[in-house]
């Protein structure tokens, strides 16, 4: 855990990070993309710590992969790639640079490290955890084996080194049901998303069994408060993530990965919109669809707030945090991510 005490003494020494309208109002064109969710007063304190951020991304040969639940300073302001967890897996492959900053959760910077051995990667928090990928270990995919002899293993990128090291292919949101379906086995075993693998198998052909964890997030929302939602307010378009459960996405108008629901607002452009996901979804994408009213309520992640413009520019200053595998980890995860992105590839996703 960062000394945020020290964080903030060792910056001061080195960058002038005090608020800066001056500063604030030469970056417009940075803060045209969140002006919408984001007021003056708080860009004026953000803009220093962006400047400082995006001037030692190019002494450091950094790049920043933004996940779209980082709040919208991060994501617009510093981030050079955004996405969800597909995204910025492969983007870690591709991205030609030193240092990766991965401002999202420690996953996410595990999988960017499994996938470019050779980068330095960068956690600005190691708390940021995830209540996915602690909710199963390598003995919790073992017990599954045994229970299903002969079944593959499909665990959700939101797991950690370890448990990909034990799958046998990876899968996100996104591509969860085509991963699924292309598994030669009558019977597959997903990891750790109990809800995920429900909506899947309410699609999917295959007899899909799993494990019984879930996103502290996306467990919170009800189908009774969707419904009631909408009795108030029937023209609102909702819009879940299938990390909710089966009975929430029966209730919503669309259900896809954060990607997906982005395309989604993009395409339809819905007078009033309810993001059924982690709060920074809509205040990321706001200023892009100003005709679109996006309602509340959302739920907060946690441990995605634990990232933040300051420790972002201290591990970038510090290069402290930086994420370690067990190389003989590191290979057989690798090999469960790379099936994903090659099978992904092939599927045409």
């Amino acid at each position: 855990m960062l000394d945020l005490t020290n964080v903030r003494s060792t910056l001061a020494e080195h960058y002038d990070l005090a608020p800066n309208p001056d500063l604030a109002a030469s970056m417009q064109d940075i803060y045209a993309k969140m002006d919408r969710v984001i007021s003056p007063a708080d860009w004026a304190i953000y803009a220093p710590y962006v400047k400082a951020i995006n001037e030692l991304k190019k002494t450091r040969n950094a790049v920043i992969l933004g996940h779209n639940y980082m709040t919208p300073e991060i994501f617009h302001g510093v981030s050079d790639f955004v996405g969800d967890s597909l995204q910025l897996a492969m983007k870690a492959t591709d991205v030609d640079a030193d240092v990766i900053v991965q401002a999202g959760v420690h996953f996410m910077a595990e999988t960017s490290k499994i996938l470019s051995p050779e980068k330095t990667v960068l956690m600005p928090d190691m708390g940021a955890g995830c209540s996915l990928a602690e909710s199963i270990t390598a003995e919790g995919v073992e017990e599954m084996r045994a229970k299903y002899p002969g079944a593959p293993v499909v665990s959700y990128v939101n797991t950690t080194a370890e448990v990909k090291a034990a799958s046998d292919i990876c899968c996100t949101s996104s591509n969860a049901v085509q991963i699924v379906d292309a598994m030669e086995s009558d019977t597959v075993i997903m990891t750790p998303d109990q809800f995920l693998a429900q909506n899947v198998a309410n699609l999917s052909k295959k007899k899909v069994v799993f494990w019984p964890g879930s996103c502290i997030v996306h467990e919170l929302y009800t189908a009774d408060d969707l419904r009631a939602y909408r009795e108030l307010d029937p023209e609102v378009k909702i819009i879940a993530h299938p990390e909710c459960t089966p009975d929430v996405v029966a209730e919503s108008d669309f259900t896809g990965s954060t990607s997906g629901i982005i395309k989604w607002v993009h395409d339809n452009k819905p007078a009033k919109a309810m993001l059924v996901t982690e709060c920074s979804m809509a205040s990321n994408i706001a200023d892009e669809l100003p005709e679109v009213e996006f309602a509340k309520p959302c739920n907060m992640c946690p441990y995605m707030k634990k990232i933040s413009l300051e420790k972002i520019l201290y591990v970038l200053h510090t290069m402290e945090n930086q994420v370690e595998v067990d190389p003989d980890m590191a290979t057989k995860a690798r090999q469960s991510v790379q099936a994903m992105i090659d099978l992904s590839k092939k599927l045409g996703l």
